[in-house]
């Protein structure tokens, strides 16, 4: 049986909509290559065996899971109960045990120190709050990453790709407020498909040199970024039009 650890945390538009995405969230086609990224990350992060794995934002638990039944010891911590309760029922049905936390990725705390941090489909980082500041939110995501690395251990960043978000968007949509030129950020509304409620939703995109100085600021440094978007992962260039930005750093 695994352990559900909780902290203090406010609700945001993002722990209501994944609330409510729970249940389909593994439905989605981009959740399909679980095993491929996991053999990815144990090589990327050059994982030992019985290494100590914090999964930040780590939803249903879909890369947790599949590490823990290589022999890792994980930790998934997310926004949402409801990702956590589909999370929790992956993990019985594989028969692994894993420690989840109902945290913030922006505030929580934990005693661990581990050997890698994992922090993939954007997983918190540049998924804000309304009142979130676009570059303070993932500043304090990749401080708490830091806080809880052990010296020389590597994380791997999965983040929304700036260019792809303002590609797509018309001066007209900028004027509108749909998209913010200086923050990179974009705005919609979601209407699931069994929900009457329209849930405002706020998502921030990232190029390569300022994901380097936040990095530098939060003290990792950035090992490798490449192309990172989910079924697509590998060591290759950035296309400008893909969804992920991949981010492999260390301590």
């Amino acid at each position: 049986m695994s352990n559900a650890n909780s902290s203090d945390q406010h609700a945001t538009e993002w722990s209501n909509f994944f609330d409510r995405y729970a249940y389909q969230y593994e439905n989605e086609c981009f959740t399909k290559n679980t095993v491929a990224e996991v053999d990815f990350l144990i090589k990327e992060l050059e994982l030992t065996p019985g290494a100590f794995i914090l999964d930040l934002g780590c939803g249903t638990g879909r890369h947790s899971v599949e590490l823990a039944k290589r022999g890792y010891t994980v930790t998934g911590l997310d926004i949402s109960q409801g990702m956590l309760q589909e999370a929790q029922r992956h993990a019985q049905a594989a028969g692994v045990q894993i420690t989840w936390v109902h945290a913030n990725a922006t505030s929580f705390h934990l005693d661990t120190l581990f050997d890698a941090v994992i922090c993939l489909c954007e997983g918190a980082f540049g998924l804000l709050g309304t009142q979130d500041d676009p570059i303070q939110q993932p500043l304090a995501i990749l401080r708490n990453a830091a806080n809880v690395m052990k010296p020389k251990a590597k994380c791997l960043f999965t983040v929304l790709n700036g260019y792809a978000i303002a590609r797509k968007y018309s001066q007209a949509k900028a004027d509108e407020g749909q998209f913010d030129p200086l923050s990179l950020t974009e705005r919609s509304e979601c209407n699931l498909p069994d929900q009457a409620v329209s849930l405002p939703l706020r998502e921030r995109g990232f190029v390569p040199t300022e994901l380097r100085l936040l990095f530098e600021i939060a003290q990792l440094k950035v090992l490798q970024i490449w192309g990172g978007t989910a079924g697509n992962w590998g060591k290759r260039g950035i296309l400008l039009d893909e969804i992920e930005i991949m981010v492999l750093g260390q301590k």
